[in-house]
Parts: structure tokens; sequence; C-alpha cells
């Protein structure tokens, strides 16, 4: 809803002209996509370890898939291996195998364990 405003209200108070709009537009609708994208992925690797709860719930899933989704592609280019298919900026191959580790990186360091 927000976006939709401040697209009025560009429209209106400073002329803006159409490719302006469409641009801020498409930017915001793949913004968007890209971080559902990446929420999902997140979410997948979450219910892949077991017993693990990532922390902040969908914002922490979001996060994991977006960081995942770097050190997976980071990972794979170091390795030599092909990213895979790309759906809306995420490599999901390398965006799955990367927030895998961050899941259990989180799961390693938050789990509460007795100290003895």
């Amino acid at each position: 809803m927000g976006c939709l405003i401040l697209l009025i209200l560009l429209v209106l108070v400073f002329g803006a002209g159409t490719v302006l709009t469409i641009g801020l537009t498409v930017g915001l609708i793949g913004l968007l996509l890209t971080l559902l994208v990446a929420g999902l992925v997140g979410w997948a690797a979450d219910a892949l370890i077991p017993g693990g709860a990532l922390p902040g719930g969908w914002i922490g899933a979001v996060l994991t898939g977006l960081v995942g989704g770097l050190l997976g592609t980071w990972l794979f280019g170091q390795l030599g291996f092909g990213t895979g298919p790309n759906v809306f900026g995420v490599h999901l191959i390398p965006a799955f195998v990367g927030a895998v580790i961050v899941a259990l990186s989180a799961q390693l360091f938050t789990a509460r364990r007795p100290l003895v």
C-alpha cells in the first residue's frame, strides 16, 4: 500500500513520467519476489535440519535464504560448479546448500545445551 501511495505522489507532485513509475514498480516487485524466494529457500533449509528452528521466524528464514544464497553462490564459484536454475535473482541450488550451512550454524551457536 505504501508503494502505491509513493508512486501516486511521484506522479502528482513531481510530474514523474511513466518510465520512472514503471521502473520503481518493477524494481519493488522484483525485490519482493526475491525476498519471497529467499524466504522459501530458508524455510526449506530449516525444515531439513532435525530439531532446527531458526531464530526470528519468517524474518530469520528470509535472512537465511539471502545469506545462504550469497554463501552458496560464492562456494559453488570457488569449487567450479554451475549455479543451476535462477528464480527472481536467486540461484536455487547454491542458495539451498548455503542456507542449510547457515541453518546448521545457527542451530549450533544458538542451541541451549547444559554446560556439564
